[in-house]
Order: C-alpha cells, then sequence, then structure tokens
C-alpha cells in the first residue's frame, strides 16, 4: 500500500506548530483517533531545512492513520504568535482530510480541543463529499471531508480509517497566477479546474456576507489533487512568523517528489537523506512558495 501511496505529487506529511504540545498531541490521538509512532526532538539540521533554526531541539510528535497508508502528521512545540488568527493570512491554511464518518466525528469534535467553525454540510457546486471544518488548539484548520465519490478530473480517496489522508492543501494566495506558475514550472504539478463559490471559511474569517464568492484553483498530477488556491481578500497579512520559527498552525506541507533535481527553485540548504518512518532514507529537501508556504519535497523516484 505505502509504494502505491508515494507517488509523484502525493501529499506525505502535514506538520502542525502548536505552543500546546500536550493538549494538541492528545487531541490528534485520542479525539481524531491516529496512531502516535513516534516522540522526540527536532534536529538541528531539520530545522535549519525549514529556514526555521529554532525550533531546534523543540519537542516533536509523529502520527499517522491506523489504516498505516503512507500518510503522516506531525506536531511541533513552538512559542506563542500572539497576532496570529487563523484564516486571516496568506501560507497554508488548512489540510484536507478525508474520514469515514463526518457526522459521527462532528459530535467527538463538540467537546474537545477542536473548535467547530463549519459542521457537516454539502456545498454548492460540489457533491462529491460532506465537508465540516475545525480549528485545533494550535490555531491549525483541518476540512474533515467524507468522501462519496471522485470528482469528474480528479480521484477522491474514500477514507481507510475514521480520520484518514490529508489530500488537498489549502493555501491562502495573494496571487494566484504567481502561486499556480510556482507549483506547476518549478515543482512540476499540473493546473487542474478553477471554480468561483461561496466560501464561508473565508466570508466568516473576515466578516464578509455569506454568498461573498472566492476564486479557488486546484493542481494536480494527472487525476491526484495536490493543492488549492485560494484568492484570499483585501485585508489578508503576511503569515505572522516568529524570527528563525516555524509559521504558526498549519506550518509545513511535505510532498513526494519524483525527482529532486528537476525542481527549479532554490532549496534552503542542499538536498539530504533522512532516516526514520516519515523518510525511510530519502533525499529531502526544502523550498518557500510565493507566499512564504513551506514546501518540504521528498524524493520517491530515485536513489530509494
Amino acid at each position: 500500500m505505502t509504494e502505491s501511496f508515494d507517488r509523484h505529487g502525493r501529499i506525505k506529511c502535514g506538520t502542525i506548530a502548536t505552543p500546546v504540545f500536550d493538549a494538541s498531541l492528545a487531541d490528534y490521538r485520542d479525539v481524531l483517533g491516529l496512531e502516535l509512532l513516534e516522540q522526540g526532538q527536532v534536529a538541528a539540521d531539520l530545522a535549519a531545512s525549514w529556514g526555521a533554526p529554532g525550533v531546534a531541539g523543540a519537542r516533536t510528535a509523529l502520527l499517522r492513520p491506523t489504516s498505516g497508508n503512507g500518510c503522516y502528521y506531525r506536531l511541533v512545540e513552538v512559542s506563542p504568535t500572539p497576532d496570529y488568527r487563523p484564516a486571516r493570512s496568506y501560507g497554508w491554511v488548512a489540510y484536507e482530510i478525508t474520514v469515514e464518518d463526518v457526522f459521527a466525528l462532528h459530535e467527538r469534535l463538540k467537546d474537545s480541543g477542536f473548535t467547530i467553525i463549519g459542521p457537516p454540510k454539502l456545498v454548492e457546486g460540489f457533491s462529491n463529499f460532506i465537508p465540516m471544518q475545525a480549528i485545533g488548539r494550535g490555531g491549525e484548520i483541518v476540512y474533515l471531508n467524507q468522501v462519496l465519490k471522485s470528482m469528474s478530473d480528479l480521484d477522491l480517496p474514500m477514507a481507510g480509517s475514521g480520520v484518514d489522508t490529508i489530500f488537498i492543501a489549502i493555501l491562502a494566495a495573494s496571487d494566484i497566477k504567481a502561486s499556480l506558475a510556482f507549483q506547476v514550472e518549478e515543482l512540476g504539478f499540473a493546473e487542474g479546474g478553477t471554480y468561483n463559490i461561496p466560501y464561508s471559511v473565508i466570508n466568516n474569517a473576515f466578516g464578509l456576507p455569506a454568498d461573498n464568492r472566492t476564486t479557488i484553483t486546484m493542481t494536480k498530477v494527472d487525476r491526484l489533487p495536490v493543492a488549492e488556491i485560494d484568492l484570499y481578500p483585501a485585508g489578508t497579512i503576511t503569515r505572522p512568523r516568529p524570527d528563525g520559527g516555524l509559521p504558526p498552525g498549519n506550518a509545513v506541507l511535505s510532498f513526494n517528489i519524483d525527482d529532486l533535481d528537476k525542481v527549479t527553485a532554490p532549496f534552503l540548504s542542499p538536498p539530504a537523506r533522512r532516516d526514520g518512518p516519515l523518510y525511510a532514507g530519502r533525499r529531502v529537501a526544502t523550498v518557500l512558495g510565493p507566499d512564504g508556504e513551506i514546501f518540504e519535497l521528498i524524493e520517491t523516484g530515485k536513489g530509494v
């Protein structure tokens, strides 16, 4: 199963920077039902590779869905960022996750450390999944979607466990064309569909009318969804980020990439082989997108 999972463009891991590490770990393990694989400290060279030397030595934990499908979740302990407000700044704004039963999960989240910002409901123009949105204790946003069927141009994964794969990365962009060009031309992804929808997460965050519409563009690899690029409204700010630290909340997206030598974006540090369940001895390097979002790239197509 892992071999078929590790293909170009697939999201391998979502990293969450949280100032309440123990509580966040309990939420992801006990409320979402993820399996805790390992705990430790962030290695200095790994922190430097993210452009965040200040998190060297910080507590970290790696979890995965009980399906063991090849996707991971990583928590990193950080200091609070007082000026950070979820869904109000550019960068990685949410992880879109497939779940088995969104209504049962909704009941579980009601008395947990997650704050529900969008209860389960169908979205105009999309009959393929039932979404729910929540904010975790670290200020991260998770879209918890029960997939019903694939789309005409994209394959949406059915959940193999209660809370399963991160299958789309949500990016708050200042310029859709620049973000799209970066992912297509420098990382080797492809352009997908463009939609214009009433987006409750954005409208609620900015106090906009419920019928205000947002333009979103997908990137993909063949029929595999990669990212959703959302054009964020006026008033969006650059993500506040501690000097030498990680962005708060949704901090790092790790993607499988077939060949690091084909990546034209500059690496923050030279590619290095890394061990452990997430990296499995593969070469890894990090690049920054147009809005400072962190792409950690794990090479799967050569030298494994």
